[in-house]
């Protein structure tokens, strides 16, 4: 993998956790105002939270691991 794809993973990986909690947020704020059926795509929506924790945590051990093994050369 090269260092311009490593570098631009976190910000990706950032962004859908950011809009995961963005959705989860809204979520929220409908069912304070008394929406109860939401749509199943909303819902949906909320594993962008997950999913862009667990690119991060991909990119950031990618990124130590590359980093361990180019010190010990």
């Amino acid at each position: 993998m090269s260092t311009s794809t490593r570098s631009s993973t976190m910000p990706v990986a950032v962004g859908t956790f950011c809009a995961g909690l963005v959705v989860i947020l809204v979520i929220f704020g409908m069912s304070a105002f008394g929406h109860r059926d939401l749509p199943w795509w909303l819902n949906a929506m909320t594993m962008l939270c997950p999913l862009g924790l667990a690119v991060g945590l991909v990119s950031a051990l990618a990124r130590a691991r590359h980093g361990s093994s180019s010190r010990r050369n």
